[in-house]
């Protein structure tokens, strides 16, 4: 956090002058300037940053051996780990989660999961390797990129083009030794004035772990990934860009689902076009597309019920989107960015079950053969229009105001037919409105005060549609889709301060942040036991009650977040951060389901040019605040102990070490799903690793 509090002081932080003209570019006679892709919005640029923002970068000093790009979330304040194994894991913010966040790429791109137990989640579908940085906007509070509810998370990718021209390249591998897992990675870039190109590749063979009691977890993987990507400046003003990336993912374990992936194989092209024109009104046009596929094979062949029933599910994503965005400048004070873009998700697929065993365990005379619509071949799309504008009141204080329209048109094309009975099923238009109004006030060159609200709007998403009886829960319940329900609606306030101060004229600087919230949800789409429904799969199984989809009215949520950071002395420093969030649900009298609990992390950081060394010790409270419909069971709190020394022993080669969980501790986070369909485990949730130690070496050439 210290380190996103300096980026944002140092880029964006003083008393600038907003209306300044702009100045023409002017050209090098001996090298072209390269144009950015508007793939990052947190440019430290006042005129057009969206407020109430955090970046986290140096992500390869925070994270050894990451599984996964979810495992770059650990460490971010207010962020809690999803994890129904060490493949399959979501990250969580502010207890809003799934399609509540607005996951993306490089400022768009986004691959949906084809799995409805969310095997296969966007964190899965590309290298952590590829991502140079985090960027988080907290809230409902810009609409310019795409529907969003609670937030939007921006995982961006290295910026070839930016670096120094000619060959680049690097190689990396690592182990650990709690799963005896290996990691290696490498790329290459050649980079010239007009064109640039990069191609990389991973592979990641990760075994079961044992937790802090000696457990052996049931959660290997092998996953391979390759990308390719190619840039094109026609000059110094504009720049074209083709991304292509495919993931494979082979016998992945899911310990917390009823299920495990066989294959899971995903593709992902986009295609990016920024045009800076010579124009006083227009300074900068955007365009992005993209296509991305997800198949997804998965079995119970490793599971006990194997020997009764044979499951195999084959089932396809597919989705595709764009933007076009216009930056225009009608005076000095006032930048105004308008467009429109799409959101378009397809999936269909089936279960096919082979029932050997009759129910009372005797072998049937002949296996009976039965086929289940998972998706009932539907879609969901979302097209969009937007427009947020900034004004510079004066030369400290900058408001913006944003509306965003959306029009969602769902269907479903092949439905089963209890699930048609229960419906009356035809295409269906929705028409949302949501907007944002902030100020961000600069205080002093050293501290921002920024003040927020955002009707944040999401329509439902496929699994709360078009499920029909399957367990895509924590719990073990089935659930049936609405295709009837009414978008969830946010209105989301929020107070940030953030900046540095000096105790005295000699003292150390201490830098801090804090951001509190109040969010007010109208629509909150839940499931619950509906009578009217029976079990249909496995009859005589427990529990014989099935959830459907539906609108509550009175639910909340607020919270905090806050960090203060100390130096020490030179090249030491020390941060605390803190992060809770409470939720409610009046109808039930309850907790909304994944509330993280109070999580508090302690970082000590000593760093020099040729070394660093970090060690954390979280604390994570007892979670009593619960959802006793969603079956969620109470956790006590527990303390982890992390510490990670890089070094840089002769130049371009870095190795890292790390000890995680030093003190063994056997603990689970509250939003950890339960054992499920495994022998020998009972509905127990899900442990974290216990003692593990990891090693890398990195060499850039």
């Amino acid at each position: 956090m210290k380190k996103m509090i300096l980026v944002l002081l140092c880029t964006s932080v003083g008393y600038m002058s907003y209306g300044q003209e702009k100045t023409p570019t002017q050209k090098d006679s001996t090298k072209t300037k390269t144009i950015k892709l508007n793939e990052v919005f947190i440019q430290g640029n006042p005129k057009r940053d969206p407020v109430l923002t955090m970046i986290k970068t140096e992500t390869e000093k925070n994270i050894v051996q990451p599984k996964n790009i979810a495992d770059l979330f650990s460490y971010l304040n207010g962020f809690s780990l999803i994890k129904r194994g060490n493949y399959a894991i979501d990250p969580s913010f502010r207890a809003s989660q799934y399609e509540q966040l607005n996951i993306q790429f490089d400022g768009g791109t986004k691959a949906m999961h084809a799995c409805p137990n969310r095997m296969d989640p966007i964190t899965t579908h590309v290298i952590p390797e590829e991502i140079e940085k985090i960027e988080v906007i907290k809230g409902p509070y810009s609409v310019r990129y795409g529907a969003t509810y609670a937030g939007v998370v921006n995982l961006v990718t290295q910026k070839t083009n930016l670096q120094e021209k000619g060959w680049h390249g690097a190689v990396s591998s690592g182990y650990e030794t709690n799963g005896n897992s290996l990691v290696t990675s490498g790329k290459l870039q050649y980079i010239t004035d007009k064109y640039d190109i990069t191609a990389n590749g991973g592979y990641r063979d990760f075994g079961n772990y044992e937790d802090g009691a000696g457990l052996e977890i049931p959660a290997a993987f092998r996953s391979t990934d390759y990308g390719v990507k190619v840039g094109f400046n026609p000059n110094e003003n504009q720049r074209l860009q083709l991304h292509w990336r495919q993931s494979f993912g082979r016998d992945v374990l899911h310990a917390g689902l009823p299920m495990d992936t066989d294959e899971d194989n995903s593709s992902i092209v986009s295609l990016d076009y920024k045009i800076r024109p010579a124009s006083k009104l227009l300074d900068e046009f955007n365009a992005k597309a993209y296509y991305s596929y997800v198949d997804h094979i998965m079995t119970n062949r490793r599971r006990p019920n194997f020997m009764m029933t044979e499951a195999i599910s084959t089932i396809d994503a597919r989705t595709a989107g764009g933007k076009v965005e216009m930056t225009l400048t009608p005076s000095k004070e006032v930048t105004i960015f308008t467009g429109i873009d799409a959101f378009l998700v397809a999936r269909d697929g089936s279960r096919n079950r082979l029932v050997k065993l009759n129910m009372m365990g005797m072998e049937l005379p002949q296996p009976m053969n039965f086929t289940d619509k998972i998706w009932q071949d539907s879609y969901v799309n979302d097209f969009g229009v937007f427009t947020e504008a900034k004004y510079a009141l004066n030369a400290s204080t900058i408001f913006t105001a944003g509306l965003r329209y959306d029009l969602v048109v769902s269907d479903i094309n092949d439905p089963e037919n209890d699930f048609a009975a229960l419906y009356d099923l035809e295409k269906r238009n929705e028409h949302n409105i949501a907007g944002t109004v902030s100020v961000k006030k600069y205080l002093s060159d050293q501290t921002i005060l920024e003040v927020a609200y955002g009707r944040g709007v999401r329509s439902a998403n496929m699994i709360e549609r078009f499920i029909n009886h399957f367990t895509v829960g924590q719990d073990p319940f089935e659930y049936v889709g609405n295709p009837n329900l009414k978008a969830e609606v946010n209105n989301q306030f929020e107070i940030g301060l953030k900046g540095k101060a000096k105790l005295s004229e000699n003292a150390t600087d201490v830098n801090y942040s804090f951001s509190g919230f109040y969010s007010d949800v109208n629509n909150t789409i839940v499931a619950v036991v509906d009578p009217n429904l029976s079990r249909k799969f496995m009859p005589n199984a427990q529990p014989q009650e099935v959830k459907r989809f539906t609108n509550i009215e009175n639910t909340y949520k607020t919270g905090f977040e806050a960090s203060v950071g100390v130096d020490i002395v030179h090249d030491l420093t020390f941060t605390t951060d803190v992060a809770y969030v409470y939720s409610k649900n009046e109808d039930l009298n309850e907790s909304l389901p994944l509330t993280p609990p109070l999580t508090s992390n302690f970082e000590l950081l000593f760093e020099k040019e040729e070394y660093w060394i970090r060690a954390n010790y979280s604390i994570t409270s007892r979670q009593d605040h619960i959802s006793p419909s969603f079956r969620e069971q109470e956790t006590p709190g527990y303390n982890v102990f992390d510490v990670r020394l890089g070094v840089k022993p002769i130049k371009n080669v870095t190795l890292g070490l790390a000890a995680l969980n030093i003190f063994d501790a056997a603990y689970n986070n509250h939003l950890n799903f339960a054992f499920r369909n495994l022998a020998g485990f009972t509905n127990e949730p899900i442990n974290d690793p216990g003692r593990n130690f990891s090693a890398y070496i990195k060499y850039r050439f």
